[in-house]
């Protein structure tokens, strides 16, 4: 693919995990598009002086990466968290290039990871019903008889993603039609088509009990009657299931998924509609266990006696 071929731009966030950092870049590098390529680095900056050394390491490798097309480095003076710093950062490249590939710090890329990504966009820019693609992949059973090399799902991903600019600036990041939501059970339903998790992930995002602008994309798509495009064997393996990030801890390694054996025919079939068969079978990724529901449970209801006396009930059951 020759440099007219308007490539999308790379936008990786980085913080205090120099190692991490450094398998993300050299898994790039083995892209055949990452010399045709431009890279944003946005380094965050440290939340407290614990931080300072580890940030100093990262962006002290920073300065040593080469092999892209260009390598622009944005070090942050003050640490925004991963929230802002994505939200601010993509906006930021994303006016500029019309589209982006996004990638955080701790994952590690197949070597057609580029070639999908770009081809995808170039392939359903035109199509509005998607509002991003993704080259990760949940582990799940794909059902027999599926046709295509990807799916659609209502669940957005955050783990190397990219999205347009028409789409991206749909997004309300102050979700200011919050109450008439928490009203709308129709709209409810609609979101968490995605998994039984969202509408509790977008109501803690509003109560300030978690900052994820993650949740917020995946309440765009539903908004917007729109899916999330997945290759069925992911290109995209996430080593962040150490504790060391944001988000991610060993609660979350049922998401690992290894990178696919072998390189795909890149596929963008155009005719490719949502499959509820699949979505069904992806969505047990997402049910609730007896914790967290009971945790959630709690949140409604402060006393929550006659929730822990269940939960014990259901505890004593599992265990015979």
């Amino acid at each position: 693919m020759a440099p007219s071929a308007n490539l999308a731009p790379i936008v990786m966030f980085v913080y205090n995990r120099p190692e991490h950092t450094r398998m993300t870049i050299e898994s790039l590098l083995e892209n055949d598009l990452a010399t045709l390529s431009n890279l944003f680095i946005y380094a965050d900056g440290p939340r407290n002086s614990e931080d300072r050394e580890q940030v100093d390491r990262v962006r002290t490798y920073l300065k040593t990466i080469n092999g892209f097309l260009s390598v622009s480095i944005i070090e942050r003076e003050h640490n925004y968290g991963l929230a802002k710093s994505v939200i601010t950062g993509v906006t930021e490249v994303i006016d500029k290039f019309g589209k982006a590939i996004v990638v955080e710090d701790d994952l590690v890329s197949s070597k057609d990871f580029l070639s999908f990504m770009n081809k995808a966009l170039g392939c359903y820019e035109g199509d509005e019903r998607i509002f991003s693609v993704t080259g990760y992949s949940y582990p799940f059973a794909v059902p027999e008889g599926y046709k295509h090399r990807v799916y659609l799902s209502y669940r957005c991903c955050s783990w190397g993603w990219g999205t347009w600019r028409d789409r991206w600036t749909r997004v309300d990041w102050e979700v200011k039609d919050v109450h008439a939501f928490l009203k709308d059970r129709e709209a409810q339903r609609r979101l968490n088509r995605g998994g039984r998790d969202l509408t509790g992930m977008l109501l803690d995002q509003m109560r300030g009990e978690i900052d994820s602008w993650a949740i917020r994309w995946c309440y765009a798509h539903s908004k917007n009657e729109a899916y999330c495009l997945y290759p069925v064997e992911s290109k995209i393996k996430n080593i962040g299931f150490d504790r060391s990030g944001t988000h991610c801890g060993f609660s979350e390694k049922k998401y690992y998924s290894e990178i696919g054996e072998g390189l795909d025919e890149i596929e963008c079939p155009i005719d490719i509609d949502i499959d509820e068969s699949l979505v069904q079978e992806l969505n047990k990724l997402f049910v609730p266990t007896i914790k967290q529901s009971v945790a959630s449970a709690l949140k409604k209801n402060k006393s929550g006696e006659h929730i822990v006396r269940i939960y014990k009930k259901l505890r004593a059951y599992v265990a015979r």
